[in-house]
């Protein structure tokens, strides 16, 4: 009876013990997801960052012209890119969750030009929603930013 009890309590372990060892500290996953999306933007790679969302995420930007999608999201930085947005910046204000849901609240800053074309540094704060992947990766569901 104890072999049976002891092989129930080996099998609930092992079956367990994956799923949380993809968890890891929310800070350190949103500070390299943040270090991802940072990367992507400033390659002015729009199809990179819109891989980092998750199908059915959403951009809510400042202009309430809300991005669903991977083809809305796309289209939405690669206007920023058009626009001259360049060197962005995430830094982490905190972060948390759990296995599952993981959100990462950051000052965002970025370069570009104002409505005449002079150079313009643009900030502000950004919330964001991430799901975390089978690989233990974060995948964002919602973005929004002043």
């Amino acid at each position: 009876m104890r072999l049976i009890h002891a092989a129930a309590f080996a099998l609930c372990v092992l079956t367990v013990a994956p799923v949380a060892s993809f968890a890891g500290d929310p800070k350190s996953d949103v500070s390299a997801a943040y270090a991802a999306f940072d990367g992507a933007f400033n390659k002015g790679d729009s199809k990179a960052v819109a891989a980092l969302y998750l199908p059915n995420a959403k951009v809510l930007p400042p202009t309430h012209e809300v991005a669903s999608g991977p083809a809305a999201i796309e289209k939405f930085f690669a206007g920023l890119h058009t626009n001259g947005v360049a060197d962005h910046k995430l830094e982490v204000i905190d972060a948390g969750g759990d296995d599952k849901v993981v959100y990462g609240t950051a000052n965002w800053s970025a370069k570009g030009k104002d409505k005449d074309g002079k150079p313009a540094n643009f900030s502000g704060i950004a919330t964001h929603v991430f799901e975390r992947q089978a690989d233990g990766s974060l995948k964002l569901r919602l973005h929004t930013f002043n």
